[in-house]
C-alpha cells in the first residue's frame, strides 16, 4: 500500500481478546503527549502531517478506530461499534503504552466525541486542546441534518450504498477538501476500506451518531457536551474548515462559546479535512501554539 507522507511504523495493541487496534507512537518517550484522534471516515493518515511537524519534540499518539485504517475490522459479533467501545479503546491503549499523566487532545470529526467522551473520566489529564472541525456536543437546534448523513444512517439502503460502493469514504476524498487531493493521496484514505467486510466501521460510525435521548450515544455526548465549558482556563487552539457541510459555522460558534479564550483560525477556503487544505499554515501554528504553551 502506497502512504505518501506516511513514513511510519505502527505497533498493533489488542484492546479487546483478538482485536488489535494500529496505533503511531512516534516522538521521544519522554516528550508531552499529544492524542491525535481521526473521524470517519478518515484514519491515522489524516494526522501525518502534524506528526512530521512535532514528532522531534513531542510524542505523538495516533490510533486508528477498530474497523479503521490499519486498525482490525472484525464483524458485529465481536465487536460493539458504539462511542462506548471507542472511549474504552483509547482508555486500554494510553494504558498499554503507560501514559498515565497529562495529554494534548487534538481531535476532528468523530474524534472530538470519543476525545471528550474518554475526558469525562479524566478531566485533570487534559491540559491542552487542539480542536480541528468536530463536534463534542449534540446537534445545534438551529443547524439541519444533511441529508447525506440522514441518508448514511439508514440501516438498509444507506448501509447498502456505503458497503457495496464505499460511498462514504471515496465522496469524502472529494468533498471534503476545497484543494483537490492528489490522486495517490486520495487512494491513500479509501485503501483501507476496500471490501463489504472492511467497510464496516465506516457506515456503523453514522449509524450511532447521536440525535436524541433514544440514541445509544446520546448519554456520553451530552455529557461531554455540558463538560466542555470547563476547560475554558485551559490552552485552545481551534483550526476550522468553514466549507464543511456539516462541521460548519454552528459547530465552531458552540466551541467558540465553550472555549472563549481560543485562538481560532478560520479558512472560508477550507473544507473537512482543513489538515488536508490548510497544512502548510495549519502545521506552524500547532506547533507554535504547544511551544507557547509548555505543560508545567
Amino acid at each position: 500500500m502506497h502512504l505518501p507522507d506516511y513514513p511510519f511504523t505502527g505497533q498493533r495493541i489488542d484492546v479487546r481478546p483478538g482485536v488489535f487496534q494500529h496505533v503511531l507512537d512516534e516522538g521521544p518517550r519522554d516528550g508531552e503527549v499529544v492524542v491525535m484522534l481521526h473521524g470517519n471516515p478518515s484514519w491515522s493518515y489524516y494526522w501525518r502531517h502534524l506528526v512530521l511537524g512535532l514528532r522531534d519534540r513531542y510524542r505523538c499518539i495516533v490510533p486508528d478506530h477498530i474497523g479503521m485504517g490499519l486498525s482490525d475490522k472484525p464483524g458485529d459479533a465481536r465487536y460493539a461499534y458504539t462511542l462506548q467501545s471507542r472511549t474504552d479503546d483509547l482508555e486500554t491503549v494510553l494504558d498499554r503504552l503507560g501514559i498515565h499523566g497529562p495529554v494534548t487532545l487534538a481531535v476532528h470529526d468523530w474524534g472530538g466525541m470519543i476525545g471528550f467522551g474518554w475526558a469525562l473520566r479524566n478531566p485533570a489529564r487534559v491540559r491542552r486542546l487542539v480542536v480541528l472541525n468536530t463536534a463534542a456536543f449534540p446537534l445545534p437546534a438551529e443547524k439541519p441534518m444533511p441529508w447525506q448523513i440522514a441518508f448514511g444512517r439508514d440501516w438498509k439502503l444507506g448501509e447498502l450504498v456505503i458497503r457495496r460502493f464505499n460511498a462514504f469514504s471515496s465522496g469524502a476524498s472529494w468533498i471534503g477538501v476545497t484543494r483537490r487531493m492528489p490522486a495517490d493521496v486520495r487512494r491513500a484514505y479509501v485503501a483501507p476500506y476496500d471490501s463489504w467486510a472492511n467497510r464496516i466501521a465506516t457506515v456503523r460510525f453514522m449509524q450511532d451518531i447521536p440525535l436524541g435521548p433514544g440514541d445509544a450515544a446520546w448519554s456520553l455526548l451530552e455529557a461531554a457536551g455540558q463538560a466542555l465549558p470547563g476547560y475554558a482556563d485551559r490552552p485552545a487552539f481551534i483550526g476550522w474548515g468553514l466549507k464543511d457541510f456539516v462541521f460548519d459555522h454552528h459547530f465552531l460558534r458552540g466551541f467558540r462559546q465553550a472555549l472563549p479564550q481560543a485562538e481560532v483560525d478560520a479558512f472560508e477556503d477550507a473544507g473537512h479535512y482543513v489538515l488536508e487544505d490548510r497544512h502548510e499554515i495549519l502545521v506552524p501554528r500547532i506547533r507554535a501554539f504547544l511551544d507557547a504553551h509548555p505543560l508545567e
